[in-house]
């Protein structure tokens, strides 16, 4: 049996990463905390954006023609929603897809385009679910992660197409 090696546990790594991408049987909860390591209400909630994003576009995960822009302060909790919308779209920093824009103050928003045809979504977070999720304990993300793959996303989030 082979020793365990920072190299082996690396390779480990990307490959549960892959998976997150590729397995269409994991449910939304668990693929967005393949990516962002714990289960968080707000990946979830990314998670739940880039759904919604790819059916508006009518997209694949890891379409070459998919753009995300992540407009959000410098907080994790906002900033947690890239690694849903990374789980849910497969767009990727690596692959020059995915960015985020630090954004001073004002709400969260998330901007999908199909590059092919030039739509565009953008999708923001409502008030109501800032004001419940933010600023949870460690112990409570879990729970309200989990709760949140049984709420219509319409409680979650508002989708606005742009062109």
């Amino acid at each position: 049996m082979k020793p365990i090696t920072r190299r082996s546990l690396a390779a480990t790594a990307a490959v549960a990463a892959l998976h997150a991408h590729d397995d269409d049987a994991i449910p939304s909860l668990d693929r967005s905390t393949l990516i962002h390591g714990s289960a968080e209400p707000f990946a979830v909630a990314g998670y739940l954006m880039g759904e919604a994003a790819l059916a508006a576009l009518t997209l694949g995960r890891a379409s070459e023609d998919i753009e995300v822009v992540h407009y959000s302060p410098r907080q994790r909790q906002f900033s947690s929603i890239v690694d849903g919308l990374q789980a849910a779209t497969g767009a990727s920093l690596g692959q020059w897809n995915l960015s985020i824009v630090e954004a001073k103050a004002g709400p969260t928003a998330s901007v999908v385009r199909n590059k092919r045809t030039g739509q565009s979504v953008r999708l923001t977070l409502l008030p109501a679910f800032v004001k419940e999720y933010a600023g949870l304990p460690a112990a409570a993300r879990a729970a309200a992660a989990s709760r949140l793959t049984g709420i219509p996303p319409a409680h979650i989030f508002t989708l606005t197409r742009i062109g």
